[in-house]
């Protein structure tokens, strides 16, 4: 399969850095959410049935954070290696 560019001075065709008139960017606004992510943050996204669990992000991160704890808590430590000098 061949993905070409769009042939200069071809009728009916576009440049690829040109917009065509039906894409009307006017009255575009800048994305309203976007401060909400911080940079090195992640996004997860949970299943519905979930999300319904929590009524805020601030409360399904309180809630990992308490599960992250109770796994903290109860996975086996590493031994602690012992080099004779």
């Amino acid at each position: 399969m061949n993905r070409g560019h769009a042939k200069a001075g071809a009728a009916g065709r576009v440049d690829l850095d040109e917009i065509l008139p039906e894409y009307d960017f006017s009255r575009a606004r800048p994305n309203k959410y976007a401060s909400r992510y911080a940079a090195g943050s992640i996004v997860v996204v949970l299943e519905p049935d979930v999300a319904a669990m929590f009524s805020s992000a601030e409360e399904a991160n309180e809630a990992l954070r308490a599960l992250a704890g109770i796994i903290q808590k109860h996975r086996p430590r590493r031994a602690v290696s012992r080099r004779s000098v």
